[in-house]
């Protein structure tokens, strides 16, 4: 668990992440880290029960309810600790490579369990943090273009 080698390896080899919790509102830290992962290449998933739409993206009442072909290359949760491990549960059905925890979320038995299902895990990290601190630069697919990408790539996945 939050292995600076498999953070970076995650960061440079992904091409979508789903944002659990991510916040319609400018001001919310998952609004700010979403539209960042957007501008810096990454596909974005939001994931909010309560709305249609974030940043221009789908938005998906679940990890569940996103469709089984779109690829989560990595799940960055917004939610309180103790409501990390249905997250989790159904990040191990998808098989997502890699669980994010944002600063402050704190969910050990979850870690344990993700880790032990072969998902590498990062706890009470911020990803923009970790992104900026190793230098990654930006994907050139979509860096940049945030507002006018198309939400399906061309293999079928939202990009």
């Amino acid at each position: 668990m939050n292995e600076p080698d498999r953070i970076r390896r995650a960061l440079e080899t992904a091409e979508t992440v789903a944002v659990v919790g991510c916040s319609p509102n400018p001001a919310r830290a998952s609004h700010v880290i979403a539209r960042y992962l957007l501008e810096q290449g990454y596909g974005v998933i939001p994931v909010n029960p309560g709305h249609r739409e974030i940043l221009g993206r789908p938005c998906f009442g679940s990890l569940a309810q996103i469709p089984a072909d779109v690829r989560v290359d990595i799940v960055d949760v917004f939610r309180r600790s103790d409501r990390v491990a249905p997250i989790a549960e159904e990040a191990i059905s998808r098989r997502v490579p890699f669980f994010f925890m944002q600063e402050g979320v704190i969910d050990a038995l979850s870690a344990r369990r993700l880790e032990e299902r072969g998902i590498a895990v990062a706890m009470d990290r911020c990803i923009l943090v970790e992104h900026q601190r190793l230098g990654i630069p930006p994907k050139s697919r979509n860096a940049g273009t945030a507002r006018n990408v198309d939400p399906m790539s061309r293999n079928g996945t939202l990009s």
